[in-house]
């Protein structure tokens, strides 16, 4: 475990009382109920500006949330992810362009949904191959069961795969299955949140020869020194992990959601790339610390910095946004104006989103309402981290980012 400390926010461009106006804020969400409590870290030129908890990680055990507390990062494992397949191809074991039929067979001849229900669906064949880039771009055409917006989301959940997937599944068999369901649309040709990243990171269990689980701490997780990020929590961490909590739809109350919190006391047979992680805000920090300086963290180097460059651009066909090309069905960013890299959301152009980011700023979040962010332009981070589910339940990311940039002054 290590610890985050504060310099002067003052030194970093920061109004420390307008930062403090983020804890006020927030407290609120604590206060009336909608969160139990939450974390937050905020970062400049790779020191630290803020640095707060606020409220109970387990309210009805009453245990307030600590600098060590850990939190269910769901799609916050997509970075990782996607970070640990990109040092792959830094070594030349792939290129993004190759048919990942090549190591994946299942997804050799794909069809793609044409018409028709789920009952009697009727699909062409696929004009193109899925490639490495549409599964780190989300353009593959797959899908996830629990959005229920497609006829093709209700094929996943026939198969059994809804928001998790069925017992005694691991990542081979899933991606297997995968690749017996229709695509969504063409693979190239839209953008859909999807189980690409779990299909990526079976991509890296065969490409590397070693499981997910395993790739990922020898080269990502152990050499940045994030000791705390796990796939379940046992022995004396257990007391350590936030509860999970789902809003109430009558009242916005957070409402204990033990049913799918305590899966992070499992150990999981399918080893999810696109969600499966739990981790720290120290942990986590020093993964977007190392991104922002290029793939490089205390003398360790995951990746060069001209492909963490590479990875946060645009790289939706014809250099579209998501407003344009987005299927629907998410709630971890909006969709005007940003665009989608290896792995990230991508700011391209912050004025429709009526956001005041940075154009280069790339980030994502998690469905307990977890999120963070990276700007290369200002050399700062921010960390969110909660256990409420959805993660549209409140516009907690929006107003995270109005109260930061907010205090920013020079």
């Amino acid at each position: 475990m290590s610890t985050i400390r504060s310099t002067d926010a003052a030194q970093l461009g920061f109004d420390p009382a307008r930062l403090a106006r983020i804890d006020e804020h927030f407290g609120r969400y604590v206060d009336d109920g909608r969160l139990a409590g939450w974390q937050l870290v905020v970062t400049r030129r790779g020191e630290v500006a803020h640095a707060s908890t606020y409220g109970l990680r387990d309210r009805e055990a009453g245990a307030p949330v600590a600098d060590d507390t850990l939190w269910r990062i769901y799609s916050m494992t997509k970075p990782i992810t996607s970070v640990a397949a990109m040092m792959l191809w830094e070594e030349g074991r792939f290129e993004l362009t190759d048919e990942i039929g090549r190591w994946l067979p299942e997804f050799a001849d794909m069809r793609v949904y044409s018409k028709g229900s789920a009952l009697k669906p009727y699909t062409v064949p696929a004009i193109e191959p899925i490639r490495v880039w549409h599964l780190l771009t989300h353009t593959a055409g797959l899908t996830y069961g629990w959005m229920q917006t497609s006829v093709v989301d209700g094929l996943y959940r026939a198969a059994g795969y809804d928001l998790y997937p069925p017992p005694e599944v691991d990542l081979a068999e899933a991606s297997r299955v995968f690749g017996t369901l229709p695509l969504l649309f063409q693979p190239g040709t839209a953008w859909g949140y999807s189980v690409a990243t779990d299909v990526l990171g079976r991509l890296i269990e065969v490409v590397s020869g070693q499981s997910l689980d395993t790739f990922l701490t020898d080269r990502v997780l152990r050499p940045l020194g994030m000791d705390d990020t796990c796939w379940y929590v046992d022995g004396t961490d257990t007391a350590r992990l936030a509860a999970l909590y789902a809003a109430d739809p009558a009242t916005g109350r957070a409402v204990r959601h033990d049913a799918i919190g305590d899966l992070a006391y499992e150990k999981p047979t399918l080893l999810s790339g696109g969600g499966g992680l739990i981790s720290s805000a120290a942990d986590y920090h020093r993964f977007t610390q190392a991104l922002l300086r290029g793939g490089e963290l205390d003398g360790v180097r995951l990746l060069a910095p001209r492909t963490v460059r590479f990875m946060t651009r645009n790289h939706l066909p014809g250099g579209q946004d998501l407003g344009t090309l987005s299927t629907g069905g998410f709630a971890e960013t909006s969709l005007d104006g940003i665009g989608f890299g290896l792995g990230f959301a991508v700011v391209d152009d912050p004025i429709p989103s009526r956001l005041p980011s940075s154009a280069g700023e790339y980030y994502w979040g998690g469905v307990a309402s977890t999120a963070f962010w990276i700007d290369p332009v200002e050399e700062i981070t921010a960390l969110f981290f909660t256990q409420l589910v959805p993660s549209s339940a409140w516009p907690i990311r929006p107003q995270l980012r109005q109260l930061v940039y907010s205090a920013l002054l020079d």
